[in-house]
């Protein structure tokens, strides 16, 4: 859907999902080079889900997109304790219309304004996923290095970023994942993570290729600058990292 359409449905303003583009937390599934309007796909609604989610929870936005990018980020978890919260708010809805109905009866609703509990899951889980998933040494690295990005500063790092992976897609079908090319490549990107986000090493690098190819939404993102692109830096990586 166009991007009017999907900020719409998901309540946020076109302004809201140009930033998101730019700083890299939700990419568009398609941008037409004629004239830059963004569509977006089911994967950018799970994504943006996921956002949303977190955002309910008052995480900083660069807490957001440090966490969904960590290689550690478990999502099958994540919506397990979403759908927690969410049931003891669909019980504190249910006891509010409970007093409705006492208070159209003339009683008195007792308790019926009681939020603790869900507000003490809610920070519970807030600081739970922060220490599991945005207390890395990368993480903090990253949030300290980024902390006075501007925007135009972030289109500039993710411009570099999409120019060393449009590189791995113009060598992919010419050489192997293991030639001296496509391993200077490697190299480079490694060194652009390191200057522009964090100490990128071997063991994170290699999550990264694992999650280039593991996660659709970055696979369909590379894969942009050409069909089967995610696939080669992964091997490329992997051969890389061993």
């Amino acid at each position: 859907m166009h991007i009017r359409e999907f900020a719409e449905l998901t309540g946020v303003s076109v302004r809201t999902l140009h930033y998101y583009d730019e700083i890299g937390l939700l990419k568009p599934a398609f941008v037409d080079e004629r004239n830059g309007y963004r569509d977006y796909d089911e994967k950018s609604l799970e994504r943006m889900i996921e956002i949303l989610f977190y955002r309910e929870l008052d995480f900083p936005l660069k807490s957001i997109l440090g966490i969904l990018s960590s290689p550690e980020y478990d999502k099958a978890a994540a919506i397990r304790k979403q759908k927690e919260l969410l049931m003891l708010k669909k019980e504190r809805l249910e006891r509010l219309i409970t007093a409705l109905d006492k208070a159209e009866k003339g009683e008195t609703p007792m308790n019926a304004f009681n939020n603790n509990e869900y507000e003490a899951a809610r920070r519970q889980y807030a600081d739970e996923a922060k220490q599991k998933w945005g207390g890395t040494e990368a993480f903090r690295e990253s949030e300290q290095k980024t902390a006075n990005y501007s925007a135009e500063k972030w289109g500039e790092v993710n411009t570099g970023l999409n120019a060393v992976l449009a590189e791995f897609a113009a060598i992919k079908d010419s050489v192997t994942p293991g030639s001296e090319t496509a391993q200077s490549l490697v190299r480079k990107l490694q060194t652009y993570i390191t200057d522009n986000f964090y100490t990128c090493t071997p063991e994170i690098l290699r999550g990264l290729g694992q999650m280039y190819v593991a996660d659709e939404r970055f696979r369909a993102n590379i894969d942009k600058n050409g069909i089967g692109t995610a696939e080669f830096i992964s091997e490329a990586i992997e051969i890389f990292c061993a």
